[in-house]
């Protein structure tokens, strides 16, 4: 059974930061690709972020570019996202996801990612 467990959300002031973190357990995780989505009120889950696990390939939404950051650690099995210069649009419930098979490319398809963790609130004031 595949847990993916978020933390390291909370409420921060406009142009903070945070660093999320996913630990992932339940299988091993060599091939496989691993993201970041979010959840505004009254929005479609959106992609944030991905990345491949065994050479950390990377792709990221246009409207984070430049501020947000993923990576992982492997020996962790876990995945993190750092947020610079956070914006009141980044306010939304971040949820990490796992494929559910080998997959080469940090894939910004939802529909690919097999396991999701429970969400994680970030909230940014202005």
């Amino acid at each position: 059974q595949v847990q993916l467990v978020e933390s390291g959300g909370g409420l921060v002031q406009a142009g903070g930061s945070l660093r999320l973190s996913c630990v992932a357990s339940g299988r091993t995780f060599s091939n496989y690709a691993m993201a970041w989505f979010r959840q505004a009120p009254g929005k479609e889950r959106e992609f944030v972020a991905a990345i491949t696990w065994d050479i950390g390939r990377t792709n990221y939404a246009d409207s984070v570019k430049g501020r947000f950051t993923i990576s992982r650690d492997t020996a962790k099995n876990t995945v993190y996202i750092q947020m610079n210069s956070l914006k009141p649009e980044d306010t939304a419930v971040y949820y990490c996801a796992a494929t559910a098979s080998s997959w080469a490319t940090p894939t910004p398809l939802r529909n690919v990612y097999a396991y999701w963790g429970q969400g994680t609130q970030v909230t940014v004031s202005s």
